[in-house]
Formats: structure tokens, C-alpha cells, sequence
């Protein structure tokens, strides 16, 4: 199954590196093909194609929203009627000056009403893009919390675990403002207690 990656700035350009060196089907799609962006991801991605969003999102089942978040409206206001019926992750955040000074950083809701038939997901966007470009540190696997509906979870923790992070499965979409708090919570520690980007959370269970 096709990806479409959304967004050429580093968070896509890592996860599109790392699930192309998985094996999957990925392309990334962009506002302006032609511009500085799309090329330097042309420079770091080799062969996979960069391509306009309209033309990314033809045939493919999945699409990964990797665009800031103060552009996800203008996304779902151009493309979201083509968003209908494919597996959407959300892993833009809207934030201002720091992580976590809106009261609701995701998507989900305009997602939803944009593409009423898509099973959306929130995931990608509790770490910095450090971690998904490299997710092991000293030998430790970073992990990723994430939140959905049970109807396509599988097939989010392969993408997840093809990222090379472990998934960790919060609970469904009401869930994911605990997702969003961990996005919180990574900016703090990363930024405001000078701990740096690439920083991570591990979730230790009895096996």
C-alpha cells in the first residue's frame, strides 16, 4: 500500500527515509514541488519521488500529515475531500512559541470533518524528528505513543515499528490529548530544562 507523506521538512523527510529502507511504497507530497524545500528533500531522499500533494495522494491508502500545524487547515480546505477514505496519521502539532500553549494541538476534529470516512490516527508528534531519524540511543529503542480508533491499530504499529520506534497504544481518539500532553511534557524537558532534541520517553511494563 501506497504512503503519502505530507510535508518535505525534516519530520518527513526521517519518517519517508526510514520506511522506505523498510521496504514500503512511500512518496512525499508538497505545496510548491518546484521550490527550496522539495529539492533539498530531494538532495536527502534519493530515489523516492517528491511530487504535489494532489499527485501524492492519488493512490495511495495511506497519507501522513508531516506539515506544521498552522498549515492544516489550508491542507484540509484544498485536499481533504481526497483524504476520504485512507488511513490518516496526524503528526502536526498547532503550538505557538512553545509545546503545549494551545489547548488543543491536534487535528483530529477538522480531519474528521473534512474526510468523514478516513480512519484518523494521532502519532509522530510527541518526539523531535532527531528520534525518528535515529530511534535507538546507547542501545535503547525509543518509544511512541499514539491513539486511534481499533479498526486500523495494526496497521499503524507496523508504520510505527517500520519507523524503527515501538509502538505503545494509548486508546482511542479521546485518548489523544495524553498523546499530546507526552508532546508536552518532551518539550519541556528538551527545551526548557536544556536536556536537547534528542531526548525520549521509554514505557517500562512487567513483560
Amino acid at each position: 500500500m501506497r504512503i503519502a507523506i505530507i510535508g518535505a521538512g525534516n519530520v518527513g523527510v526521517a519518517l519517508t527515509r526510514n520506511l522506505a529502507s523498510a521496504g514500503r511504497d512511500v512518496v512525499v507530497g508538497t505545496r510548491d514541488p518546484a521550490g527550496a524545500s522539495a529539492t533539498a528533500a530531494r538532495e536527502r531522499l534519493g530515489p523516492v519521488p517528491v511530487m504535489g500533494i494532489p499527485e501524492a495522494l492519488d493512490g495511495a491508502g495511506v497519507a501522513i500529515l508531516a506539515v506544521p500545524g498552522v498549515a492544516v487547515d489550508d491542507l484540509l480546505a484544498a485536499h481533504g475531500a481526497a483524504l476520504d477514505g485512507k488511513l490518516v496519521i496526524d503528526a502536526a502539532n498547532r503550538i505557538g512559541d512553545s509545546l503545549g500553549d494551545r489547548a488543543v494541538m491536534n487535528s483530529l476534529a477538522q480531519i474528521e470533518a473534512s474526510a468523514p470516512a478516513a480512519a484518523v490516527y494521532r502519532a509522530f508528534n510527541s518526539l523531535g524528528w532527531e528520534n525518528f531519524a535515529d530511534p535507538v540511543l546507547d542501545g535503547v529503542q525509543a518509544d511512541l505513543l499514539f491513539a486511534g480508533p481499533d479498526s486500523r491499530r495494526d496497521e499503524v504499529e507496523q508504520l510505527i515499528a517500520d519507523v524503527g520506534l515501538r509502538p505503545v497504544f494509548v486508546g482511542g481518539l479521546d485518548k489523544a490529548p495524553l498523546v499530546d500532553a507526552v508532546a508536552a511534557l518532551w518539550g519541556a524537558l528538551a527545551f526548557g530544562q536544556g536536556m536537547g532534541r534528542r531526548l525520549f520517553l521509554k514505557v517500562i511494563a512487567p513483560g
